[in-house]
C-alpha cells in the first residue's frame, strides 16, 4: 500500500509543530524551508489539517500554526485520514458510513469476493499502527521537542499564516 505525498508531508509537517515549543505559532514558510518541502503544497495539506481540528491558525506578523491539541492526543490515523481520507488497500474496497467493509466485485455476482477477508485484514493492520502512533511519539524518534543554544526551549518562529 502507497500512501501519497499528502500523507508523507502532510505527517512531516504536524512533526516540525509538535517539535516547536511552547504556543507559538510557526511559519509555514519556515517549515517548508527547514523540511525542504514546497510551500504551496504545505499550504494545500495545512488547511486539511486545520479542517480536522489538529491544528489551528493565527493571522498577524507573528501568526502561524500550531497544533490543535497536545501531541500525545493526535493519533497517526487521524492525520493521514484528514489529508488521504479512508484508508482503502485496493479500488475495490470500499468502507461504508457504519463502518461496514464492501468490495464493488461482490455486486458482479452472487458470491462473496474471494479476496475481501485479505484486504480487510490489510486494512485493520494498517489502522491499527496508525492509530497506535501518536504524533508525540514522532516527535520524540525525531529527537523531540527543538531546544535553543542556551538550553531553554527554542522559541517558535514567527511568520505569517
Amino acid at each position: 500500500m502507497l500512501f501519497s505525498t499528502r500523507a508523507e508531508y502532510g505527517v512531516r509537517l504536524m512533526v516540525e509543530l509538535g517539535r516547536q515549543a511552547g504556543d507559538e505559532p510557526v511559519s509555514l514558510a519556515a517549515v517548508a524551508d527547514g523540511e525542504r518541502l514546497p510551500l504551496s503544497y504545505l499550504e494545500h495539506l495545512v488547511a486539511k489539517l486545520r479542517k480536522a481540528g489538529l491544528v489551528e491558525s493565527q493571522r498577524g506578523a507573528r501568526g502561524g500554526y500550531r497544533l490543535g491539541r497536545p501531541a500525545e492526543e493526535i493519533d497517526m490515523l487521524e492525520v493521514v485520514q484528514a489529508l488521504e481520507g479512508a484508508i482503502a488497500p485496493m479500488e475495490c474496497f470500499h468502507i461504508e458510513p457504519e463502518g461496514k467493509v464492501s468490495c464493488s466485485h461482490e455486486a458482479d455476482g452472487d458470491h462473496a469476493c474471494a479476496t475481501k477477508l485479505l484486504w480487510t485484514r490489510v486494512q485493520g493492520g494498517v489502522t491499527k499502527a496508525l492509530a497506535g502512533t501518536t504524533l508525540a511519539d514522532l516527535v520524540e524518534f525525531a529527537g523531540g521537542p527543538q531546544d535553543g543554544p542556551s538550553g531553554e526551549p527554542k522559541k517558535a518562529i514567527a511568520g505569517a499564516a
